[in-house]
């Protein structure tokens, strides 16, 4: 049992070193009764603009009587903060199953929901060969670069395939809803693997915590390492092209680099493999449709972003802080919301099949572009999918990013743009407006990139948040798309308790492809809960 100090507003000026002091006096103790405590949250209040505060949460092991503590801390007055106690079960995996397993597990892909997976599987033993149709993050990130300065796209090696998945080149958000020591144990893997930076807040508890596509690489080797160094196994450009089955059981898969058998399969595609969706479709693997994301990016200068966000004082802030961020909703039929959010960032294709076009947003650790981009998306319902098999959302998705390919020049790859106040009118935008954007933009009319629904959704949600920004969201920003990728437009079926595919055992639908999460942290903690369901169920492998 411990004591969870909650709401503690300071400003945002004052150090953590002196946060014993304040958590003290929050708790009617002295300062050296503070033996162990450790920071949970720490939010950044933007409501004031006088007087930014961070919001920090704690938790407390006290020598003396909690509950003593807990009461005279209630008690007292205008308290500073909300005191209570709090219990929490610790991190654990369980025993190792009886269940005989023949061949090691298959990992199929190395983003962080496949990575994680392995790597727990490998802690424990299980020495996971980890199969990812991509390269290696290193000449992955000479193949980006290639393809930035006008290059030729690379199908197996892009900002959606190899190793570390589509969120390696999408800003390094380490933001997750989901709370338990799960997503502790997951951040702290993390921050083993070179994802604390010096001087930085921690990315165990700060609110937003950012990487930066500069640094995501080196936490994906590293923990890539740390999967070889237990006994596992990563195998770059093999592509999965076919389950094999015999009387019904999973018995292997088939590859671009041949036939390996296994019968337990951890699927961790990710969004962007329509053709393993495919794949899964014909071999009768259940699947359902499911709503997802659909939108544009909008890209406004950062002195804009930060001026609104800081307020008048927003010189200091900016020196404290660094660049701002945000995030809005319009309400409406459909809500319209901002999403993956990148201060000082880049508008980037986001390819992963030639012929196609879509956009997405990253941002390096510095944050120091002048412009600032986020999806601005709507969730698309099934009904509205133009079709009702388990893949017509796919298709969507294909059709409006292959109409964006020809606008964009066809293998130019040219992001078509438009003012968002020239959107809001529905007009056309002429003259080609500034963008991060590398390869070049055309202006257009958006609307022939969106789905009617998602179209309606931006034209009566961009007045809304103009109206919040006083006149300064759409003055000077700039729409490109689409922004097709936000999540998976189907889901692959997994019984709630085992986590495997009804009907096939041994088959386990992993992360944000598999339709289970919806960024790098909660592909983590889904892939960390699946290699606990095999453990659980499977003997290591003699």
């Amino acid at each position: 049992m411990s004591i969870r100090v909650s709401n503690l507003r300071l400003p945002v000026e004052e150090p953590e070193a002196a946060l014993p002091g304040h958590l003290a006096r929050a708790l009617g103790v002295s300062t050296p009764a503070l033996t162990r405590w450790r920071i949970v949250r720490k939010a950044l209040d933007l409501r004031d603009k006088r007087q930014l505060r961070f919001v920090y949460n704690f938790e407390v092991d006290l020598p003396a009587d909690e509950l003593e503590i807990v009461r005279r801390a209630s008690d007292r007055p205008h308290a500073p903060a909300q005191v209570e106690l709090h219990e929490e079960p610790p991190f654990s995996m369980p025993e190792p199953g009886r269940e005989p397993l023949s061949h090691r597990p298959i990992v199929i892909g190395s983003g962080p929901g496949g990575l994680v997976c392995a790597y727990f599987l490998a802690q424990l033993g299980y020495r996971p060969l980890v199969l990812e149709r991509g390269t290696k993050v290193n000449d992955r990130i000479r193949d980006v670069k290639t393809f930035d300065d006008g290059g030729a796209f690379h199908p197996e090696s892009n900002y959606l395939f190899g190793e570390g998945g589509a969120g390696t080149f999408s800003d390094g958000k380490l933001t997750c809803r989901g709370t338990g020591p799960d997503v502790i144990r997951v951040l702290e893997l993390f921050a083993e693997c070179k994802g604390q930076q010096p001087g930085k807040p921690s990315i165990l508890y700060y609110h937003r915590p950012h990487l930066g596509s500069n640094r995501l690489p080196a936490v994906v080797k590293a923990i890539r390492r740390k999967i070889e160094e237990l006994g596992g196994e990563v195998r770059f450009l093999t592509r999965v092209e076919d389950l094999q089955f015999t009387n019904g059981a999973l018995t292997g898969v088939n590859t671009s680099g041949g036939f390996i058998p296994a019968s337990v399969v951890a699927l961790a595609i990710g969004h962007s493999a329509r053709d393993t969706y495919r794949m899964l479709a014909a071999r009768g693997v259940p699947m359902t449709a499911k709503p997802f994301q659909f939108g544009v990016r909008i890209e406004h200068r950062q002195d804009v972003v930060n001026a609104v966000q800081f307020g008048p004082r927003h010189a200091k802030y900016e020196e404290l802080l660094g660049n701002a961020d945000y995030s809005l909703v319009a309400s409406g039929d459909n809500d319209l919301f901002t999403f993956c959010m990148c201060a000082g960032g880049y508008i980037i294709p986001s390819v992963s099949q030639e012929g196609f076009f879509c956009t997405n947003g990253m941002s390096l650790s510095k944050r120091d572009s002048p412009f600032a981009n986020s999806g601005l998306v709507v969730t698309v319902p099934v009904e509205a999918f133009e079709g009702t098999d388990v893949l017509a959302g796919m298709r969507l998705q294909e059709k409006y990013e292959s109409a964006a390919f020809e606008i964009g020049g066809r293998g130019a790859y040219k992001a078509p743009v438009q003012r968002a106040t020239d959107f809001v009118r529905g007009r056309a935008t002429t003259g080609a407006p500034q963008s991060s954007y590398p390869r070049g933009v055309t202006p257009t009319d958006l609307r022939a990139v969106l789905p009617p629904v998602v179209a309606q959704a931006v034209a009566h949600g961009l007045p809304q948040m103009d109206r919040r920004w006083q006149g300064r969201f759409l003055a000077d920003a700039v729409l490109a798309g689409p922004e097709a990728r936000g999540s998976s437009p189907v889901r692959i079926d997994r019984d709630n308790d085992t986590r495997e595919s009804p009907g096939v055992p041994g088959l386990y639908p992993v992360g944000e492809g598999a339709g289970y999460a919806g960024g790098i942290v909660s592909a983590a903690v889904d892939g960390l809960r699946t290699a606990r369901a095999i453990v659980a169920k499977y003997g290591r492998v003699g």
